[in-house]
Protein backbone atom coordinates (compact mmCIF):
# COMPACT_ATOMS: atom_id res chain seq x y z
CA UNK A 1 0.00 0.00 0.00
CA UNK A 2 2.70 2.41 0.38
CA UNK A 3 4.01 2.91 -3.28
CA UNK A 4 0.36 3.92 -3.79
CA UNK A 5 0.06 6.06 -0.91
CA UNK A 6 3.43 8.07 -2.09
CA UNK A 7 1.30 7.90 -5.67
CA UNK A 8 -1.44 9.82 -4.16
CA UNK A 9 0.64 12.25 -2.19
CA UNK A 10 2.63 12.82 -5.37
CA UNK A 11 -1.47 13.56 -7.32
CA UNK A 12 -2.39 15.95 -4.41
CA UNK A 13 0.27 18.74 -4.62
CA UNK A 14 0.56 19.20 -1.34
CA UNK A 15 3.39 21.46 -1.64
CA UNK A 16 1.77 23.98 -3.75
CA UNK A 17 1.73 27.42 -2.22
CA UNK A 18 0.99 30.96 -3.26
CA UNK A 19 4.71 32.30 -2.14
CA UNK A 20 5.29 36.41 -1.67
CA UNK A 21 7.76 36.02 -4.84
CA UNK A 22 4.14 34.96 -6.71
CA UNK A 23 2.29 38.16 -5.72
CA UNK A 24 2.74 41.24 -7.33
CA UNK A 25 4.27 43.90 -5.46
CA UNK A 26 0.85 46.54 -6.69
CA UNK A 27 -2.82 46.84 -5.70
CA UNK A 28 -4.44 44.02 -7.85
CA UNK A 29 -8.59 44.00 -8.78
CA UNK A 30 -10.57 41.37 -7.32
CA UNK A 31 -10.61 39.00 -10.85
CA UNK A 32 -6.95 39.48 -10.79
CA UNK A 33 -6.47 37.86 -7.23
CA UNK A 34 -9.34 35.07 -7.84
CA UNK A 35 -7.12 34.19 -11.50
CA UNK A 36 -3.78 34.60 -9.09
CA UNK A 37 -5.38 31.87 -6.81
CA UNK A 38 -7.11 29.88 -10.04
CA UNK A 39 -3.73 29.84 -11.82
CA UNK A 40 -1.68 28.73 -8.57
CA UNK A 41 -3.89 26.21 -7.46
CA UNK A 42 -5.35 24.62 -10.09
CA UNK A 43 -3.40 21.35 -9.98
CA UNK A 44 -4.52 21.07 -6.27
CA UNK A 45 -8.63 20.89 -7.51
CA UNK A 46 -10.60 17.39 -7.07
CA UNK A 47 -12.77 18.11 -9.94
CA UNK A 48 -12.04 20.16 -12.78
CA UNK A 49 -15.12 22.40 -12.30
CA UNK A 50 -14.36 22.89 -8.29
CA UNK A 51 -13.63 26.50 -7.77
CA UNK A 52 -10.27 27.90 -5.79
CA UNK A 53 -11.49 31.40 -5.28
CA UNK A 54 -14.50 33.06 -6.26
CA UNK A 55 -16.16 36.92 -6.08
CA UNK A 56 -18.78 35.44 -3.55
CA UNK A 57 -16.36 34.27 -1.17
CA UNK A 58 -14.29 37.67 -0.97
CA UNK A 59 -17.21 39.48 -0.49
CA UNK A 60 -18.12 37.51 1.73
CA UNK A 61 -14.61 37.68 3.38
CA UNK A 62 -14.67 41.10 3.54
CA UNK A 63 -18.34 41.43 5.39
CA UNK A 64 -17.36 39.54 7.64
CA UNK A 65 -13.93 41.02 8.38
CA UNK A 66 -11.61 38.66 7.99
CA UNK A 67 -9.33 41.18 6.43
CA UNK A 68 -8.97 44.82 6.80
CA UNK A 69 -10.32 47.19 4.69
CA UNK A 70 -9.67 47.53 1.27
CA UNK A 71 -9.11 50.74 -0.92
CA UNK A 72 -10.50 52.03 -4.35
CA UNK A 73 -11.49 48.34 -5.68
CA UNK A 74 -8.24 47.22 -5.38
CA UNK A 75 -6.28 44.65 -2.86
CA UNK A 76 -2.60 44.73 -1.10
CA UNK A 77 0.17 42.22 -1.60
CA UNK A 78 -1.14 42.20 2.26
CA UNK A 79 -4.72 41.57 1.48
CA UNK A 80 -3.80 38.49 -0.73
CA UNK A 81 -1.49 36.90 1.76
CA UNK A 82 -4.17 37.36 4.63
CA UNK A 83 -6.69 35.64 1.56
CA UNK A 84 -4.35 32.55 1.64
CA UNK A 85 -4.45 32.26 4.76
CA UNK A 86 -7.99 32.28 4.81
CA UNK A 87 -7.62 29.85 2.34
CA UNK A 88 -5.84 27.41 4.19
CA UNK A 89 -7.82 27.84 7.38
CA UNK A 90 -10.91 27.10 5.80
CA UNK A 91 -11.71 23.77 4.97
CA UNK A 92 -11.09 23.12 8.59
CA UNK A 93 -12.03 26.26 10.81
CA UNK A 94 -15.49 27.67 10.85
CA UNK A 95 -15.62 31.63 9.44
CA UNK A 96 -15.98 32.89 12.83
CA UNK A 97 -12.81 31.11 14.29
CA UNK A 98 -10.82 32.52 11.53
CA UNK A 99 -12.33 35.67 12.15
CA UNK A 100 -11.12 35.56 15.64
CA UNK A 101 -7.78 34.23 14.76
CA UNK A 102 -6.73 36.92 12.39
CA UNK A 103 -8.97 39.70 14.08
CA UNK A 104 -5.60 41.14 16.27
CA UNK A 105 -3.58 40.82 12.78
CA UNK A 106 -5.62 42.97 10.60
CA UNK A 107 -6.02 45.79 13.65
CA UNK A 108 -2.25 45.65 13.81
CA UNK A 109 -2.76 45.76 10.11
CA UNK A 110 -4.67 48.88 10.21
CA UNK A 111 -2.53 50.41 12.49
CA UNK A 112 0.63 49.68 10.24
CA UNK A 113 2.31 48.48 12.90
CA UNK A 114 2.50 44.73 11.91
CA UNK A 115 4.77 43.29 8.46
CA UNK A 116 2.45 40.69 7.41
CA UNK A 117 5.11 39.27 5.08
CA UNK A 118 7.41 38.34 7.97
CA UNK A 119 4.18 36.38 9.42
CA UNK A 120 3.63 34.38 6.12
CA UNK A 121 6.93 33.45 5.15
CA UNK A 122 7.05 31.62 8.82
CA UNK A 123 4.25 30.29 7.57
CA UNK A 124 5.39 29.01 4.39
CA UNK A 125 8.53 27.34 5.89
CA UNK A 126 6.32 25.85 8.53
CA UNK A 127 4.32 24.46 5.32
CA UNK A 128 7.40 22.64 4.13
CA UNK A 129 8.39 20.93 7.69
CA UNK A 130 4.81 20.16 7.96
CA UNK A 131 4.76 18.68 4.61
CA UNK A 132 7.79 16.44 5.18
CA UNK A 133 6.45 15.24 8.82
CA UNK A 134 2.94 14.52 7.00
CA UNK A 135 4.71 12.65 4.56
CA UNK A 136 6.38 10.93 7.11
CA UNK A 137 3.51 10.13 9.83
CA UNK A 138 1.50 8.64 6.49
CA UNK A 139 4.20 5.99 5.92
CA UNK A 140 3.91 4.73 9.51
CA UNK A 141 0.37 4.89 9.12
CA UNK A 142 0.52 3.02 6.30
CA UNK A 143 2.49 0.51 8.05
CA UNK A 144 0.32 0.44 10.93
CA UNK A 145 -2.65 -0.62 8.77
CA UNK A 146 -0.94 -3.08 6.88
CA UNK A 147 -0.34 -4.39 10.50
CA UNK A 148 -3.94 -4.74 10.95
CA UNK A 149 -3.56 -7.50 8.12
CA UNK A 150 -6.73 -7.54 6.44
CA UNK A 151 -7.34 -9.29 3.41
CA UNK A 152 -9.29 -6.72 1.78
CA UNK A 153 -7.81 -3.82 0.41
CA UNK A 154 -11.10 -2.22 -0.05
CA UNK A 155 -11.00 -2.95 4.10
CA UNK A 156 -7.19 -1.48 3.68
CA UNK A 157 -8.19 1.59 2.62
CA UNK A 158 -11.15 2.11 4.63
CA UNK A 159 -8.93 1.82 7.55
CA UNK A 160 -6.36 4.46 6.13
CA UNK A 161 -9.44 6.44 5.51
CA UNK A 162 -10.25 6.45 9.72
CA UNK A 163 -7.03 7.07 10.65
CA UNK A 164 -6.22 10.01 7.93
CA UNK A 165 -9.66 11.38 9.04
CA UNK A 166 -9.09 10.56 12.46
CA UNK A 167 -5.52 12.60 12.88
CA UNK A 168 -7.17 15.43 11.00
CA UNK A 169 -9.50 15.45 13.82
CA UNK A 170 -6.96 15.80 16.71
CA UNK A 171 -5.43 18.46 14.36
CA UNK A 172 -8.58 20.85 14.39
CA UNK A 173 -9.64 20.62 17.93
CA UNK A 174 -6.21 21.57 19.02
CA UNK A 175 -6.61 24.63 16.43
CA UNK A 176 -9.81 25.18 17.77
CA UNK A 177 -8.50 25.12 21.43
CA UNK A 178 -6.57 27.75 20.60
CA UNK A 179 -8.74 30.07 18.83
CA UNK A 180 -10.64 29.77 22.03
CA UNK A 181 -7.78 30.59 24.38
CA UNK A 182 -7.53 33.54 21.82
CA UNK A 183 -11.01 34.52 22.67
CA UNK A 184 -9.92 33.80 26.37
CA UNK A 185 -7.19 36.25 26.29
CA UNK A 186 -9.35 38.92 24.50
CA UNK A 187 -12.26 38.54 27.04
CA UNK A 188 -9.79 39.01 29.87
CA UNK A 189 -8.73 42.39 28.25
CA UNK A 190 -11.57 44.10 28.70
Amino acid sequence: MENNLENLLRQLQLDTRLSSHDIPNLDLYMDQVIQLFEKKYEKTKRTTDEKILTKTMINNYSKGKLFFPIKNKKYSPEHVMLIDLIYEMKTILAIRDIKTTLESLNEQMMEETFNLESLYESFLKLSRNNLERFHEDSREIVEDVDAEQLSDSYLNKVLLILSFVNMSNYYRRSAEALVDEIVGKELKKD
